[in-house]
């Protein structure tokens, strides 16, 4: 399966937020929208993710007063991208081999959504269940 197949499925809806949103405020986002990560965009341009991880690393690393300074100073900045045409083998390997969990979506340089672990093992869910069920159906049809 393809990343777009993907998108086309479960939506392109993309949360993002700005670099100076406090880290305070971009955890209420995250509660809210019920998500594990929110992208940094700048004039439409990611600059980062702001993910959980981030977020207990920041108030580890900085106590509570990480929650009024801005993401900014605790986002990850090397973003991993991922592409429409891309196979979900890659991404999976893509994401085990760099330990992340969400992968923004470019398609001709503009951001148009993003997939998660959960949308990755989900898809693989699927296509073993649909090659178990079609051997069934091949056996039983003997």
């Amino acid at each position: 399966m393809l990343v777009a197949e993907i998108l086309k499925s479960k939506g392109d809806a993309v949360f993002a937020i700005p670099p100076e949103l406090t880290v305070g405020q971009a955890c209420r986002e995250l509660e809210q929208r019920r998500i594990g990560a929110l992208m940094v965009c700048q004039d439409d341009r990611v600059v980062g993710v702001m993910s959980e991880r981030d977020v207990v690393r920041a108030v580890a690393r900085d106590g509570q007063g990480a929650l009024d300074r801005p993401v900014d100073d605790y986002m990850t900045r090397e973003v991993v991208f991922a592409q429409p045409a891309e196979t979900v083998d890659v991404l999976m390997t893509r994401m085990t081999d760099r330990r992340i969990r969400h992968l923004p979506v470019l398609k001709e340089e503009r951001l148009c959504g993003v997939v998660s672990i959960g949308d990755v093992v989900k898809c693989q869910i699927a296509a073993a269940s649909r090659e178990a069920e079609s051997l069934r159906t091949y056996i039983a049809a003997g």
